[in-house]
């Protein structure tokens, strides 16, 4: 079974302030679980939201012509 998150532990492992996973859960942005009153955030979600917004660089550079 997939561990389940806190708010806190799921915005301390993205490096951001709390606001911002309740906002990805407010706009269903990720997916969550609603233990009583509780939500908790799988790990697994967490990754896959990470692998989704990751930007790969680009192959080729541009050069600006002076």
């Amino acid at each position: 079974m997939d561990r389940l998150l806190t708010v806190d532990q799921v915005a301390e492992l993205l490096g951001t302030t709390v606001r911002f996973p309740r906002r990805l859960i407010e706009e269903r942005r990720i997916e969550y679980v609603k233990v009583g009153r509780h939500v908790r955030i799988p790990e697994r979600a967490v990754a896959a939201f990470i692998e989704a917004n990751t930007i790969a660089p680009t192959s080729q550079r541009l050069r600006s012509v002076a």
